[in-house]
């Protein structure tokens, strides 16, 4: 199997990780990695892309259709595919996650810490949108080298923090897109040298007014990095893909089967090598 790190930054769209992650667009340079351009589903919330990124489907059918839908996932996902084919799973990753695809409501003084969770293998949870996004890759490392997962998540929430704050404080924004610029640099390489495939990406961008949730470029599109050796490197940014195809992106990855209900991957435009 393939072993996969799926890395979501949110709140980042697609001219601040241009603009601020250096060591993605290096890594695209020096023919490490594969960049594209997504166009996020809508509405452009986290919770309703969440689902989407973790099953294919759009809002209309997977039925979260806002953040105030606080329930379990009732679609074939990601991690359930993985649960089938016994592959490990683990998730450095924001509570709406464990609420997703573990268990809900959140309980904070009792659901921080799942090692040995019911739909995630093995988790931890934060849910104050502060929490430090070194802390978060910090958590996804100690999931990494404690349990050897083949897929991990590692979901960090600064950069949608300070999105929401731009207008009164716009520097911090860029500041937060730097600050993950190293934590990804100190990362990655660690993950790539132990074998694993590497999928950037976010959930939505943020207006000039700090908002997301609506139709605009700025709040929809998002990069996708990739890095695999299976996947031909490039910047291949000219057209959007559709955000609906990171769920089989992920599958194929891992070399498992993609869900029923899920876009066939030979339809986008992602290239990948012959074996």
């Amino acid at each position: 199997m393939g072993k996969t790190v799926f890395i979501l930054v949110d709140g980042c769209g697609f001219d601040l990780a241009t603009e601020n992650f250096g060591f993605m667009e290096h890594l695209v340079e020096s023919g490490r990695c594969a960049k594209y351009k997504v166009m996020g589903e809508l509405p452009s919330s986290s919770r309703p892309i969440y689902e989407t990124l973790f099953t294919g489907l759009p809002v209309c059918e997977h039925g979260i259709v806002n953040n105030l839908v606080v329930r379990h996932s009732q679609k074939e996902n990601l991690f359930r595919l993985c649960h089938q084919n016994n592959l490990v799973t683990a998730a450095a990753a924001y509570h709406w996650i464990s609420e997703l695809y573990v268990k809900a409501p959140f309980n904070p003084l009792t659901d921080r810490l799942q090692m040995e969770g019911d739909g995630i293998d093995h988790g931890i949870y934060y849910f104050d949108d502060s929490y430090p996004d070194s802390h978060v890759f910090s958590d996804g490392e100690f999931l990494r080298t404690r349990f050897a997962p083949d897929f991990l998540f590692v979901h960090s929430m600064n950069i949608d923090d300070a999105g929401h704050h731009r207008v009164l404080d716009p520097q911090r924004y860029q500041q937060k897109a730097m600050e993950m610029n190293v934590i990804l640099s100190s990362f990655i390489s660690i993950w790539m040298e132990a074998g694993y495939a590497i999928v950037l990406s976010a959930d939505h961008g943020m207006n000039r007014y700090g908002f997301h949730g609506g139709n605009t470029i700025d709040q929809r599109t998002v990069p996708l990095y990739i890095c695999s050796p299976t996947v031909k490197t490039g910047f291949f940014t000219d057209e959007p893909i559709s955000q609906q195809l990171i769920a089989p992106l992920l599958c194929k990855l891992l070399m498992i089967n993609e869900g029923r209900e899920m876009q066939d991957l030979r339809s986008q435009k992602i290239e990948f090598l012959e074996s």
